[in-house]
């Protein structure tokens, strides 16, 4: 049984879906590897331009299902095999930042530990009012840093925030998400997924080009090391975007007061 949706829509979109709903989500070790089954189909597929990540039912993704993953048929019987589990978690997340096509997450309900490093993973989130974030391991005797959560939410949130909620465990909700910066915004559930279709279909509407180099761009410049060094990057990737038949395009559509024609070339 899969656990993994895909949605390739004629707009360029795929609709990338946690389909165990009767378990809010939760990952075991055959759902990840299916996933990243799909992440690898969707890196090279040219026609996908935005990816829309959601979980089916009332939560996002509760995290490593612990009734398989710890006490069940997948539980780890020595540290060589404990090492591996986090390996093929961590290369999850890193596999979902490689991906060239800009990633919009859709939350409702949980996203617990694994679940939050994926969301975290994503370009933008959006989310439900039933969104909660949040970090469960340190709840249990492990680490807060899994799944990528202690790189990426002290550079979404501060590192003082990240600090308090990773040593804490408590969890934020949609209102203190939106709040911090960690959604870009708050709508009903019943609305979800379509304001992040919505989202998707308005990046879609730029060249193929800028698209990709920017979220390639915002995320080197990120780890920057000094102005400068961000600068330079900046006027690499520009230099060509002028050379490109998109951007003499956008410049006409402009001059003419319409809406350009993209073709990615």
């Amino acid at each position: 049984m899969t656990c993994i949706s895909l949605e390739r829509r004629a707009d360029g979109i795929a609709l990338l879906t946690l389909n165990r709903p009767d378990a809010r989500n939760a990952l075991t070790l055959a759902m990840v590897r299916e996933l990243r089954g799909v992440l690898d189909e969707l890196a090279s597929d040219r026609d996908c331009r935005v990816i829309v990540l959601a979980g089916e039912g009332r939560g996002f993704c509760a995290g490593l299902d612990l009734k398989i993953a710890v006490f069940g048929d997948e539980a780890a019987r020595n540290t060589t095999e404990a090492m591996a589990l986090q390996e093929l978690f961590a290369g999850t997340i890193a596999q979902l930042r490689r991906l060239p096509q800009p990633i919009v997450a859709a939350v409702q309900g949980a996203a617990v530990g694994a679940g939050f490093g994926i969301a975290l993973a994503a370009d933008i989130r959006i989310a439900g009012h039933s969104a909660n974030f949040i970090i469960g391991a340190v709840k249990i005797g492990l680490s807060a840093g899994e799944c990528g959560i202690s790189y990426h939410l002290p550079r979404l949130i501060g590192a003082g925030r990240a600090f308090e909620i990773m040593l804490t465990g408590r969890p934020i909700a949609a209102e203190e998400a939106m709040a911090i910066g960690l959604a870009t915004r708050i709508v009903d559930d019943a609305r979800l997924l379509d304001a992040a279709l919505e989202t998707a279909a308005a990046i879609t509407a730029n060249s193929p080009y800028s698209v990709k180099h920017t979220k390639q761009l915002m995320w080197a410049n990120l780890e920057a090391q000094s102005l400068d060094a961000a600068l330079e990057l900046e006027n690499h990737v520009q230099t060509v975007a002028m050379l490109t038949g998109d951007f003499r395009e956008g410049a006409k559509a402009f001059a003419e007061k319409r809406p350009p024609r993209f073709r990615g070339d």
